[in-house]
């Protein structure tokens, strides 16, 4: 399954990083009004539709951003979607198996109807819940069940994972490895590279804007300082 595409020529993150190997990835999460009672905290990964069109419109034209959303919200078909056609965008969407159907989430059809539309669909576990804190049956069923059930509701493989909250260790890239990922997503901040099986992700908040992607596209690596923290805590995620 390919990798989707953001764009045609360097906008935001430049020909340099693209060329590199490097791609800037974007988490979304709700755009607009939800239609479901959220979980604690999560009103702050929700934007407006105002703002998610200028944001789009930031990094449409972007080789180095690809676009990804989280939790299979009823907004991923209903508003991220037309969005994404109009600029001729794809994107990847990662989707929780527990809530297909339910009110303010993505149905059977609604799953069809994006890979339809050339999106790619992931798997975002059962039922939303950390897996470094799994026990073995619960992992299994996150990682193992939950791509099946997302499949056979979309109606094409599901390959690629984005661990929820999150939250990963080595036992539990030992079994998404085990299982046969293809990709796997982490919402760890900054840049990635292209071809990594790990790929870093960064969340978009309301307090986002256009002009703070761009100048995170400008810089996606961050400081000296960030990098090295940020490495170290990966480092340390993965071998614990």
């Amino acid at each position: 399954m390919p990798e989707p595409a953001a764009g045609r020529v360097s906008a935001l993150v430049g020909m340099d990083l693209a060329a590199s190997g490097v791609v800037l990835n974007l988490c979304f999460h709700g755009i607009g009004a939800p239609r479901r009672v959220l979980e604690p905290d999560e009103e702050r990964f929700w934007v407006k539709e105002s703002q998610f069109d200028e944001m789009l419109d930031t990094v449409a034209d972007d080789p180095a951003v690809r676009i990804s959303f989280d939790d299979a919200n009823a907004s991923d078909i209903a508003t991220a979607l037309p969005h994404l056609s109009r600029r001729g965008l794809s994107a990847t969407f990662f989707v929780i198996a527990g809530r297909i159907g339910r009110p303010g989430s993505l149905s059977r059809g609604d799953l069809q109807e994006l890979v339809a539309a050339g999106m790619t669909i992931g798997a975002h576990g059962m039922h939303h819940r950390p897996w470094r804190t799994a026990t073995d049956r619960e992992l299994h069923q996150e990682i193992d069940e939950a791509p099946r059930v997302i499949a056979d509701a979309a109606g094409t493989a599901v390959d690629r994972f984005a661990c929820p909250h999150g939250s990963y260790d080595r036992r539990v890239l030992r079994a998404l490895r085990h299982h046969g990922a293809a990709r796997v997503y982490t919402v760890d901040g900054g840049a990635a590279r292209a071809d990594g099986w790990l790929q870093s992700r960064y969340v978009v908040e309301r307090t986002d804007t256009a002009e703070s992607l761009a100048a995170l596209g400008r810089n996606p690596h961050g400081t000296s300082v960030t990098r090295t923290l940020r490495s170290l805590k990966c480092a340390v995620k993965r071998l614990r």
